[in-house]
């Protein structure tokens, strides 16, 4: 390690990759409310397709809105070869997607769900072999994080457990869904690779999820045509249900919106700690389906206790992975797996290093050319077309409880943006 050239400020980062985990989780769960309005019965590829085409709108709104197109292409231009991999990654997204549906045909939500929700548990074992993540820092903090971890997983299994009402009782597909859900679990916690290869290269998150969506996008279209009926199917389904797209639409935007805070979770935590600290959705999603749309209306004592002891697992495991700051050895490793990057693809090191910080060298404001300002109007134009033919599903929903999660999103939301604006310039 060179001392004059690596000075990042350990606790500031540390704990603003904790506050963006946070923000990911709360925003990620939230998405799962507009979905939950489309009750008609629309096959999951045509649901997937629908939220992608608002999760593609979403990744290149934003970053054109706080760094402009310019800023991205240059970053992009400057390590060309990570466009590969954010194209691998958002394409094992979209894979892990579908093998999720099939998952849940063949055993149930009940079973396929802590299974693939271990994707945590397959992020710590990569951070640890391919980028040195926990490698010499102290027993202590090993065992914050690790024991973190499991405890979120566990707990997450447990909250998706409340919300069942039906037992699972096998079936002839049975051994087919499991390794289903096991392979989205797998693929799921190996998207975060390239995330972290492409953050301990220096690239900005923001320039990074501009190139995931294109093969999130074209992959997920691929499997809605060839598994879910051809174009003229998928066409004729979506056209009959028109009015309902615009919350399949919704809920696409507002998960980029707890994506790109996992994007600097995973940049400034790295993908063991990231990836467990995000799948606190699973807690916001419960409270938005028990609170707001009254799915735990009638449960039993167990599924109380369930979402009792879920909840409080999150919480403490938050807590530990939260006070397991890197220090010492464990930095020196994460250099050195910077400089074994830099070394491949002939990068600067320095700048690199300072990258990672969130610390640019050229600080100047976002140059803005007519073309942003297009895309912006495009993003608009679509939410207008979407929402002019909305219609609300006469469901019972709670409005104060709407309000109370909304507001406590969009605070986690300010605080977030807040702290990276002045920490790091979403750098």
């Amino acid at each position: 390690m060179e001392p004059d050239l690596y000075k990042p400020n350990p606790t500031s980062l540390h704990w603003l990759g904790v506050l963006c985990g946070l923000a990911a989780g709360a925003w990620l769960g939230a998405a799962e409310a507009p979905v939950k309005l489309v009750t008609v019965g629309l096959s999951p590829y045509s649901v997937s397709l629908s939220m992608v085409i608002g999760v593609f709108v979403a990744r290149w709104t934003f970053p054109t809105l706080l760094k402009g197109t310019h800023y991205v292409f240059k970053d992009l231009s400057s390590r060309p070869h990570l466009m590969v991999w954010a194209v691998i990654a958002g394409a094992l997204w979209a894979i892990a997607n579908t093998l999720t549906v099939f998952a849940i045909r063949d055993v149930g939500l009940a079973v396929a769900f802590p299974l693939w929700n271990a994707n945590g548990l397959v992020g710590l074992v990569w951070g640890r072999l391919l980028f040195g993540e926990l490698k010499g820092a102290r027993d202590s903090i090993i065992l914050r994080v690790v024991l973190g971890a499991l405890l979120i997983t566990v707990a997450a299994a447990m909250l998706g457990f409340s919300a069942m009402h039906t037992n699972f009782t096998g079936g002839s597909h049975a051994q087919r869904g499991v390794v289903a859900a096991l392979g989205a679990c797998l693929l799921w916690g190996t998207m975060y690779v390239p995330y972290r290869k492409a953050y301990l290269s220096g690239m900005n998150p923001l320039s990074f999820v501009t190139i995931f969506t294109v093969g999130e996008l074209f992959t997920v279209a691929a499997a809605a045509i060839a598994l879910g009926g051809g174009i003229s199917s998928i066409a004729r389904e979506l056209h009959l249900v028109r009015g309902l797209l615009f919350w399949l639409f919704l809920g696409g935007f507002v998960w980029v919106v707890g994506d790109l805070f996992q994007q600097f979770t995973a940049k400034y935590l790295g993908i063991g700690r990231g990836i467990s600290l995000a799948n606190t959705n699973q807690l916001w999603g419960l409270a938005w389906a028990a609170l707001v749309f009254g799915e735990l209306r009638g449960a039993g004592l167990s599924q109380y206790l369930l979402v009792i002891g879920g909840s409080v697992g999150m919480i403490v495991g938050v807590m530990m992975i939260g006070s397991g700051a890197a220090s010492g050895k464990e930095r020196t490793s994460q250099v050195d797996a910077i400089r074994r990057e830099c070394d491949r693809y002939n990068l600067d090191y320095r700048q690199t290093l300072c990258l990672l910080e969130g610390v640019e060298e050229d600080s100047a404001e976002a140059v803005r050319h007519w073309w942003d300002y297009l895309i912006m109007s495009v993003a608009v134009a679509f939410f207008i077309w979407f929402a002019a033919s909305a219609t609300v599903p006469s469901m019972s929903l709670n409005r104060f409880w709407i309000g109370i999660l909304g507001a406590a999103a969009l605070a986690l939301l300010a605080t977030g943006c807040m702290r990276l604006w002045r920490t790091t310039g979403f750098s």
